[in-house]
């Protein structure tokens, strides 16, 4: 791949703001605990008063198969992905009555999608937010929790849980899989959002 391309899709793919106080934080479903522990970094630090988790289980997979990454620290049996965050949130000392959360949402415009209702239903007002999600998936959720909060102003904040990042993803067969499987995934999932 010629390095012009090469930037392209990365300076697209890759998003990452300077973490800044705000009315909420939004975690993107998934089943790594660095995303969550990021999330209560961010609480600890006062940025946030509230976090708004997600997840069920991935649609792919038809359950929640457990942590990712750390199942020796959080080794309970999960339900879900919502209940395995508010574990990794309550183990880093988030205190519950901070946390948001719902067990529903099976991929990402559910999890931006539930967080809305969620936000709605507890009348939590938005403005500003930090969007934490993994590297390569940052654009794709922006772009899904933009559609939801039309008036928010989200600062994305990844996490690399992969090790595919803006500077190496095109150097390995699965980092180049895995972004440019995120192009199509834009392509596809936002053909009939975008009008």
């Amino acid at each position: 791949m010629h390095s012009e391309p090469i930037k392209e899709i990365t300076d697209f793919i890759f998003l990452s703001d300077f973490p800044t106080p705000c009315d909420a934080i939004f975690v993107a479903g998934g089943s790594f605990p660095a995303l969550p522990e990021e999330a209560a970094k961010f609480y600890a630090m006062g940025l946030a008063p509230c976090i708004f988790i997600g997840g069920g289980y991935s649609i792919t997979e038809g359950a929640f198969k457990g942590p990712s990454q750390k199942r020796d620290i959080y080794n309970k049996e999960y339900k879900s992905e919502c209940e395995f965050y508010a574990d990794v949130l309550d183990k880093c000392g988030v205190p519950s009555h901070a946390v948001l959360g719902e067990d529903r949402s099976r991929y990402t415009k559910e999890n931006a999608v539930f967080a809305k209702e969620l936000a709605l239903s507890h009348g939590v007002r938005v403005k500003r937010a930090i969007l934490i999600c993994q590297t390569f998936h940052a654009r794709r959720c922006l772009m899904y929790y933009q559609l939801a909060f039309p008036d928010v102003d989200f600062s994305v904040c990844p996490v690399d849980t992969l090790n595919i990042t803006a500077e190496n993803w095109h150097k390995s067969p699965e980092g180049r899989k895995t972004v440019l499987g995120e192009m199509r995934k834009i392509g596809e999932q936002f053909a009939d959002e975008i009008k």
